[in-house]
């Protein structure tokens, strides 16, 4: 059983009782041959009009995102850029990018 977060409040006994009583009333129950009837769940079951409709979890996606890659700097540059504080990554990238302008990057 996954842990459960700080404060879960779990039902009292009688509480319990009700909550299977009335489940038990209303048909929501599932017999054990309906059970073994059940699949796993494919997006591929969706409709088409549905699968429009599925949002995918995090950020969207960049048009042009950046590349991770392996560099090695000297010691000097990179405690320049981290004394600048946070964010120091983000301005590295653009000094770079301003000395690309600078000397006919691009072409």
């Amino acid at each position: 059983m996954p842990k459960l977060k700080p404060g879960t409040i779990w039902p009292t006994e009688e509480e319990d009782r009700e909550i299977t009583r009335q489940a038990r009333e209303d048909g929501t129950l599932f017999t054990d041959e309906e059970l073994a009837e059940f699949k796993p769940f494919e997006k591929s079951d969706l409709p088409e009009s549905f699968k429009q409709a599925v949002r995918r979890r995090g950020r969207p996606r960049k048009a042009n995102p950046k590349v991770s890659v392996h560099i090695r700097f000297s010691p000097e540059v990179i405690a320049y850029f981290k004394a600048t504080g946070r964010g120091w990554q983000t301005r590295m990238d653009e000094a770079l990018k301003e000395w690309i302008a600078e000397h006919g990057g691009g072409k």
